[in-house]
């Protein structure tokens, strides 16, 4: 059964969408559109202005202006209750929410409904608690050159200015929450820029965002393409920081763009995550376990558990259980009430999934499930299962972003923490075993941001998220996010001697 949709939801995509700078709906400069296709069909879902150099330039300049304006005058109460507000109106809008993302994104319904909505709340509630606790500290001091003075000192926490903010298309709304929730509880100003792919739900959020009361200019939204809108926002003289999640060859690109003025940067970026099943672990929960790892969104997540270890006495075991969970997921539209996985987000990410299964099979690996293109419409492709896959393969080494699984033995801890680290990214890792001691021992041993024991895909708005290596700078949620968002000023007043 075909989910219907609201009567908001149809009018939405079926009004052209325009950038939202300065508290206003704009038209881009350029005049240009583009179209946003259904991944479920491949038709086209919406047209959305495309936004370039020159939109960059207003939409900085509104924040620029928004940054010493009413919203620096704010108290962080005012702000924190304003950022609260955010988050109940996108639980009023859930629904509406959920069926944007599903159609732009491809994602189950159910899904977005059980996740990405609540996620994305939750986030805006959580940092609007941090708005009255940006604090800084007093420091005793005690010069030896200049014996018997005394001094107030203390430290403040401000705002960084204006950032820039990129976001990807996996998790597009929560993805928006994510950076704009720290940025706002601090005080800063935001030019976002969504994913060409997803833009609706940013586009949407900026409506509530501005219903919630934020000042205008505080926050703007300018859809348009990586290597012009992006490309102009990273490299902006008049962005303080710029904050990007996306793939590691983006990111190095970021940084050079962001060298100009020498701006902050911060990254959240790809992984290649090992996860480990010992064989002493549940079998049940393991299975079931690996299977999320891998295929929960369409392995289009940036932490997928893609690199599976299994130990040599449940290797068949455990592969054969994922294989056979794969063989059974439901394929289909979101917007079927039976979907348990959508498409992936566009052709450009069939062609690349697709071309790392045929890679996989020209350097010899076996499918165990899987691994072909699913139906002739949409951009569908089978969960895949792969053994026997040498570890210096395309499909082991590099991040594929789709529900494509490699599974390999291993036989003992030592064994598995070297396999594990053999990559280049660092963001999460997986382990499964009923000894806990082991567990901690080879979690200390892994070098990722992320470790989770017995579960995956935990989220939430104080655990922070993030990478080691080439999986990023920074981290994403709990109150270490709010350090990337300010400046330390140190003040120093000789008060005697």
């Amino acid at each position: 059964m075909t989910v219907t949709l609201e009567k908001s939801v149809e009018d939405f995509v079926a009004t052209p969408r325009q950038l939202f700078i300065d508290g206003q709906w704009v038209d881009a400069a350029s005049g240009k559109t583009f179209a946003t296709p259904n991944p479920a069909t491949g038709e086209t879902l919406a047209y959305v202005a495309e936004a370039d150099a020159e939109d960059v330039n207003r939409a900085v300049r509104a924040a620029r202006r928004a940054f010493s304006g009413p919203w620096s005058r704010m108290t962080a109460s005012q702000r924190g209750r304003i950022i609260w507000k955010i988050g109940d109106l996108i639980l009023e809008h859930a629904e509406e929410l959920a069926q944007l993302e599903s159609l732009d994104n491809g994602k189950p319904l159910a899904v977005a409904r059980a996740a990405d909505i609540p996620l994305a709340a939750d986030l805006f509630h959580y940092m609007a608690g941090w708005a009255t606790k940006i604090e800084g500290n007093t420091i005793s001091l005690n010069v030896p050159y200049m014996p018997g003075a005394a001094f107030h000192a203390y430290t403040l926490r401000e705002p960084v200015g204006v950032v820039g903010q990129i976001i990807p298309w996996n998790f597009p709304l929560l993805m928006a929450a994510w950076k704009l929730g720290p940025a706002l509880a601090t005080g800063n100003v935001v030019v976002l820029k969504p994913a060409e792919q997803t833009p609706l739900s940013a586009l949407r959020l900026a409506e509530l965002i501005a219903e919630a009361g934020v000042p205008d200019g505080v926050v703007n939204v300018l859809p348009g393409y990586g290597e012009t809108a992006g490309a102009a926002l990273a490299a902006h003289d008049d962005v303080d920081k710029v904050a990007f999640t996306g793939s590691t060859e983006v990111g190095k690109l970021i940084v050079h763009a962001a060298a100009g003025n020498l701006k902050k940067v911060t990254l959240e970026l790809g992984g290649k995550s090992p996860n480990v099943v010992f064989d002493d672990a549940d079998p049940e929960i393991a299975i079931a376990g690996a299977a999320n790892a891998i295929f929960f969104n369409h392995g289009q997540c940036c932490v997928a558990g893609s690199r599976l270890f299994v130990q040599e006495s449940r290797f068949d075991e455990v592969v054969e259980g994922v294989s056979e969970i794969a063989r059974g997921i439901k394929l289909g539209s979101g917007l079927e009430a039976d979907t348990q996985m959508g498409p992936l987000v566009s052709d450009e990410q069939l062609r690349r999934v697709t071309g790392y299964l045929e890679s996989g099979r020209d350097e010899g690996a076996q499918m165990r499930a899987g691994g072909n293109r699913y139906g002739d419409r949409g951009y569908f492709v089978e969960p895949t299962v792969i053994i026997g896959a040498h570890p210096d393969a395309k499909i082991v080494r590099e991040e594929i972003f789709g529900p494509v699984v490699v599974a390999s033995p291993f036989s003992d801890l030592d064994e598995i923490a070297a396999q594990a680290n053999a990559s280049s990214y660092g963001l999460g890792a997986g382990i499964w075993t009923r000894d806990i001691a082991k567990a901690h021992t080879l979690a200390g041993k892994i070098r990722a941001g992320t470790v989770w024991i017995n579960c995956y895909n935990v989220f939430d708005a104080a655990l922070p998220f993030g990478g080691y290596k080439q999986s990023g700078w920074g981290r994403e949620m709990g109150h270490e996010a709010l350090e990337a968002y300010t400046e330390v000023k140190a003040v120093c007043a000789q008060i005697g001697g």
